[in-house]
């Protein structure tokens, strides 16, 4: 069955787009400004790909994984409208759990290191530990962001030993904080993405768009056609610039976009499959319901759990940020477990109780599961060495986006998006 794209006059096939993430419709935004046709197709019920939101019955909202919003990430404030997110900020700085139990509270460790960290006592670093955070601090607002990513990279964690940071100060602040950026406890995360990822926390807040992290891509989907985005569509083959749906549908364009993860990637163009990685991290979100005053507070800070060998990694009271996360007189509490700790859903929020009864008391035991989201594909791996930017034409015709083909972030994603339109955009200009 060959289907003509929707709306799409024969004379000019639209670009299709594989793929409804980030970086599709971002691809897909900038064709479209561009007054180029597009047809975007989506194997699932909506747009987004890892930035998804549920609301339950009772009118929780569920990000799929806690994610946050950086507020400077570059090709997120080109392409977003902050306004029409109604975005919500975490306060900054975050409340670190030492292994031995005792809590240490920082804020603006980065913006204001020397202030978050003047305590003598406060036992996260030495002095010299807090100057060089100022140090750093103003090594990368020196800097652009190409320049920083452009950077000659070891893994994070000699980076920070190189710099010459303590011990103390990389297990009870480095590890727990940027560990949980990466999903990598171990930083062996390249350090020109740390220094980049650095800045933006200095230079920007870390946010939640008030109904759920999907607003992000649904404002982008919103710009498009409405015929022009096709949910429910799953593409089984190409063929030159044919795509072959698994409901035997096909649609023929003018160029083909794959902005898949890198495994689907791999499946659908098999010649990829011998020379690039196809690992990613994984990461399971355990949501739930603590009834009364939040045990946050209300203080809009995330909970780092220094200690290593923890099943909750980092804790958020999500509804103290974003009021709309949960109904009245309740608070959504986000509980994050890194890599495979190979547990089923309940084992896994048992365990997980008896660690928070720990940290907030007796009543975190009665805390009620809302949900468990396990994220197979988080975010792919990006080690020393590696280039910020893949190659995105795979042949004539034929390109990729995402931040498989980057460094892994949103931003990483958007920015491949972009690139490739304004390089299909250029070929049909010269």
């Amino acid at each position: 069955m060959n289907a003509e794209a929707p709306s799409s006059p024969a004379a000019q096939k639209p670009v299709i787009i594989v793929g409804g993430g980030m970086a599709g419709l971002a691809c897909a935004c900038y064709l479209h400004r561009a007054g180029q046709p597009v047809l975007l197709l989506e194997a699932a019920d909506a747009v987004g790909g890892r930035v998804r939101t549920d609301v339950t019955p009772d009118g929780f909202r569920l990000d799929h994984g806690f994610q946050i919003l950086l507020t400077k990430y570059p090709e997120v404030q080109r392409l977003m409208d902050y306004g029409a997110l109604q975005l919500k900020t975490f306060t900054s700085g975050a409340v670190i759990r030492l292994p031995y139990g005792q809590e240490i509270t920082l804020r603006n460790p980065l913006r204001q290191p020397l202030r978050a960290l003047s305590a003598v006592t406060a036992p996260i670093g030495t002095l010299a530990d807090k100057l060089r955070l100022v140090s750093l601090a103003q090594h990368v607002s020196r800097r652009s962001n190409e320049e920083l990513l452009a950077r000659p990279s070891t893994d994070t964690l000699t980076f920070l030993r190189n710099y010459g940071w303590s011990e103390q100060i990389i297990e009870t602040f480095f590890r727990p904080f940027f560990g949980g950026v990466y999903l990598d406890r171990e930083l062996t995360t390249a350090s020109n993405f740390f220094e980049f990822v650095f800045k933006q926390f200095v230079e920007g807040d870390a946010a939640l768009p008030a109904r759920g992290i999907q607003e992000i891509p649904r404002q982008l989907a919103a710009r498009l056609p409405a015929d022009s985005v096709l949910l429910h569509a799953r593409v089984a083959a190409l063929d030159g610039a044919k795509v072959q749906l698994t409901d035997g549908r096909s649609y023929e364009g003018s160029a083909v976009v794959l902005a898949t993860d890198g495994p689907a990637l791999r499946n659908l163009v098999p010649a990829l499959r011998t020379h690039e990685p196809t690992e990613a991290r994984r990461t399971t979100c355990t949501y739930f319901a603590a009834e009364g005053r939040s045990p946050g507070r209300g203080d809009g800070l995330l909970r780092l759990n220094a200690a290593p060998n923890a099943l909750a990694q980092n804790v958020a009271f999500l509804s103290d940020v974003a009021q709309e996360y949960a109904p009245v007189g309740q608070t959504l509490v986000s509980v994050s477990t890194h890599g495979n700790h190979g547990l089923a859903d309940d084992e896994l929020a048992h365990r997980l109780r008896d660690e928070l009864m720990a940290w907030f008391g007796p009543a975190a035991g009665k805390w009620r599961r809302l949900g468990t989201y396990h994220i197979e594909h988080a975010l792919p791996l990006y080690g020393a060495g590696q280039p910020a930017r893949q190659p995105l034409q795979l042949a004539e015709g034929l390109y990729r986006c995402g931040d498989w083909a980057s460094y892994p972030s949103l931003n990483g994603a958007m920015a491949t998006g972009r690139e490739v339109a304004e390089a299909i955009i250029a070929q049909r200009q010269s």
